[in-house]
């Protein structure tokens, strides 16, 4: 067994080199010039990454794919809008391969991926083979060998790959990330993340292309927008369904993949009836879709273990009423930082037993990302972080750089997701989390705080 392994550690090894000096070829001058952009999906999350791509100087967004008319047209508005000219269009058609074909032109040094979840691996890994660097939205696939194959996919070819993690470029995140690195809080013990986010109006609306949230319940064939496809996935699925809010900057934290790793993961789910009765408040008790029956439990926790000792802690909540919160908890053998209360105690510092307001905490360790471009972020999506991870992506494409949010990353917090059903399914049951880097994990550095510049 330990020959085969070492065996085929080699081969992948020597693949990926093969594959990162034919890319260099490709991209030589990347960053001598502006990168050729195409994106495949164009819809509510589409338009906003789009936005900010249109922005840059350094970016010729130069195609676009999607098979929905109406939001195709708005993305050439948004074109229009901001001045640039019209990209080349794939997908009028309606053809679902349309993609492909855009991949082909070999026109294209990166492709930004916002489609619906199941299409994120087969696009990805498309995009891969053709020798376009990919910058993904968050889930990487949806099955467990999902991320097997876009793993090795991108080992064999050396093809970038980033998965576009937003909420680890969030101010206050990257402020703790500094804190962390500078020992405020003692040695880590344990943290906390989730998306705790009422979706109700996102899983449902009344099909108007004019309004993408709420206004009805209909989802599936008769709803628009996330509501066509993101709700199949409460009604069939049980399961952390959106882990990377929450697992990200706790991964970050914790130095996962680089010197630690997840060893065990179980989950629980609660019993689901939150979007049940949201139909029934607000379709009536006689509506067809009062007899869906959903699968997904309203609130479903996580507790994944680290190798090197800590716990991480996970809830997904987005079908009952409730404030937007992505309950995060840092907490060490000094202190803990709490975003809930928006509060940092820190042993030493802070009056016994006491919280402090966090703002100042923010402002002494504040990251230099947010020094260098926060004014540049100003109006961006999510409160400016939709800025920083198009930015990422595509200065570490110029650059030639590793991606600060890697393939290991992606497919281990992405991974959550087909464990947390298979644990669920089979009684609650704690499972072992696979070694996506096939023992690397171990002579891998920590990021120290993402680079300066991106």
């Amino acid at each position: 067994m330990k020959q085969a392994f070492n065996r085929r550690g080699f081969l992948q090894a020597g693949a990926a080199l093969a594959g990162s000096l034919l890319l260099s070829q490709a991209h030589g001058a990347a960053s001598r010039r502006r990168l050729r952009i195409g994106m495949i999906g164009t819809g509510m999350r589409g338009q906003v990454l789009l936005r900010e791509l249109l922005r840059r100087d350094d970016v010729e967004v130069a195609a676009l794919c999607d098979i929905d008319p109406i939001m195709l047209g708005r993305a050439l508005a948004l074109a229009d809008k901001l001045g640039k000219p019209r990209p080349r269009t794939f997908g009028d058609d309606r053809d679902p391969q349309a993609y492909q074909r855009m991949l082909d032109s070999r026109a294209l040094d990166g492709v930004i991926i916002a489609t619906p979840w199941e299409w994120h691996a087969p696009m990805a890994i498309a995009a891969m083979r053709a020798k376009v660097a990919v910058g993904c939205e968050v889930v990487a696939g949806i099955s467990l060998q999902d991320h097997w194959d876009v793993l090795d996919t991108q080992l064999a070819t050396g093809t970038p790959y980033m998965l576009l993690e937003n909420v680890c470029y969030r101010r206050d995140v990257l402020a703790v990330l500094r804190m962390v690195r500078a020992g405020v809080f003692g040695e880590l013990v344990h943290l906390q993340g989730g998306y705790q986010h009422d979706l109700r109006a996102v899983k449902f609306n009344s099909g108007d292309p004019a309004k993408p949230y709420g206004g009805g319940v209909e989802f599936g064939a008769n709803g628009f927008s996330e509501a066509r496809w993101r709700t199949e996935h409460s009604v069939r699925r049980n399961g952390e369904l959106y882990p990377s809010h929450g697992i990200g900057p706790c991964a970050m934290y914790t130095n996962i993949n680089r010197g630690n790793r997840f060893t065990r993961i179980n989950s629980f789910a609660t019993k689901a009836r939150g979007l049940h009765e949201y139909i029934v408040k607000e379709g009536g008790a006689d509506h067809p879709n009062a007899k869906a029956r959903f699968s997904l439990g309203d609130v479903v926790t996580t507790t994944l273990a680290t190798a090197n000792g800590e716990t991480i802690l996970l809830q997904h909540d987005t079908s009952l009423p409730r404030p937007y919160s992505l309950g995060f908890r840092v907490q060490g053998t000094k202190g803990l930082w709490m975003d809930v209360n928006h509060g940092i105690h820190v042993e030493g510092q802070s009056k016994p037993h006491q919280w402090d307001e966090f703002q100042a905490w923010q402002d002494k360790y504040e990251h230099p990302l947010w020094r260098k471009y926060g004014a540049q972020a100003e109006g961006a999506g999510h409160g400016g972080m939709d800025f920083f991870v198009i930015h990422a992506f595509i200065e570490a494409l110029k650059a030639e750089a590793p991606m600060p949010i890697d393939i290991y990353d992606a497919v281990t917090w992405s991974a959550i997701t087909p464990l947390s059903e298979v644990s669920i399914a089979q009684g609650y049951q704690t499972l072992d989390f696979p070694d996506f880097t096939r023992g690397a994990w171990q002579g891998r550095k920590p990021i120290f705080g993402f680079d300066e510049r991106y």
